[in-house]
């Protein structure tokens, strides 16, 4: 069973993403900050993060390059999902070592999910 990592601090929108991954068969850990965000990446090594940008604690930028630096997590996928639609930001996504940057607005839950579905090789 693939592993998620979903990364959001909105209980409602970390909720909904969890059941729809659930759904189609995935196993799912949650964190809410930043912070919790690593650790759970650490215990858990899954097999992709779903990664906000918009974190308490330390954003999903700084989530991201913290994982991508430690040897025993950064072949870990990172798919970072904000509402950020700025260039700046796709930019720096883009740039990032994150395998997508995928607006919430612009896509729907199920449309995540086959997103990082086809990321996995699925």
């Amino acid at each position: 069973m693939k592993k998620v990592l979903i990364v959001e601090d909105d209980a409602l929108i970390s909720e909904m993403y969890s059941n729809k991954f659930k759904e189609v068969g995935f196993e799912v850990v949650l964190a809410k900050d930043g912070e919790e965000a690593i650790v759970r990446t650490k215990e858990t090594n899954p097999d992709l993060v779903l990664l906000d940008v918009v974190l308490p604690k330390k954003d999903g930028f700084e989530v991201l390059e913290e994982i991508k630096k430690d040897p025993a997590l950064k072949n870990i996928k990172i798919v970072l999902l904000t509402n950020l639609s700025e260039g700046e930001n796709i930019n720096r996504g883009l740039n990032s070592e994150a395998d997508a940057y995928l607006v919430k607005a612009h896509s729907t839950p199920s449309q995540i999910v086959e997103k990082v579905k086809e990321i996995m090789g699925e």
